[in-house]
């Protein structure tokens, strides 16, 4: 994913920064206004946007996202705590609004939740070589037979889709299997299992095994050797 940090805060910036680049992410950063309009035009994935800029309102990048029919996903991050502003944000085109100050976990599970939505707007079906996936009905099927999968492995599966060629940490893994971001109690030997049920099952109907090991790192889905 490319992602866009439109905040003045150094300090949080760079917390920031250094959250999505440990989680494989690309991003730029922008600490004023002026710079994030410019640099919206190259087209991000997700804009992590603050309203309280130094030379404007951050809404004008929702504004210009919105005008050029942009796909990208957007989640404010302000300490304007009001429904008033909360409602302003939304109804101009953000995704979601996360209030100051906020965890990182916190932010981490807004993300995962957008990627989602951002990688599968308005598709029905969801189609990679010979598997198929209607997400409105947690089917999958392999070359036409639907195979019976978990909640657990499906969610897996799309997280997987989702950040295809891209290599996962298993920590990050961990995070998103979580039933509540918040809980860190999840081991290697539980991500383990479930990616090696869900491996199981693919290959069982005929799926070619996509979910390739990176050894000491995580696991990368690809159809690359």
């Amino acid at each position: 994913m490319k992602i866009l940090i439109v905040e003045d805060e150094p300090q949080l910036a760079q917390s920031i920064q250094q959250f999505i680049l440990s989680e494989g992410h690309s991003c730029e950063l922008a600490d004023n206004l002026s710079t994030a309009l410019y640099l919206v035009d190259n087209l991000f994935d997700i804009i992590i946007l603050d309203l309280n800029l130094p030379d404007g309102n951050g809404l004008e990048v929702i504004k210009k996202v919105k005008s050029k029919g942009m796909q990208t996903g957007v989640i404010v991050v302000s300490a304007r705590d009001s429904l008033e502003n909360k409602i302003e944000g939304l109804e101009l085109g953000a995704d979601d609004y996360l209030t100051k100050p906020f965890q990182m976990a916190e932010l981490n599970a807004r993300l995962k939740s957008l990627v989602r939505r951002v990688h599968f707007k308005g598709e029905e079906n969801i189609v990679f070589n010979e598997l198929e996936i209607t997400p409105s009905e947690l089917l999958v099927k392999v070359n036409g037979q639907a195979i019976d999968l978990t909640k657990k492995e499906f969610d897996l599966l799309m997280y997987f889709i989702a950040n295809k060629n891209r290599v996962l940490t298993k920590t990050g893994i961990g995070e998103h299997m979580s039933k509540d971001f918040m809980d860190y109690g999840f081991t290697d030997d539980l991500i383990y299992s479930h990616i090696k049920n869900l491996r199981k099952k693919l290959i069982k109907a005929g799926c070619d095994d996509y979910i390739k090991n990176v050894y000491g790192v995580g696991y990368k889905f690809t159809d690359s050797n």
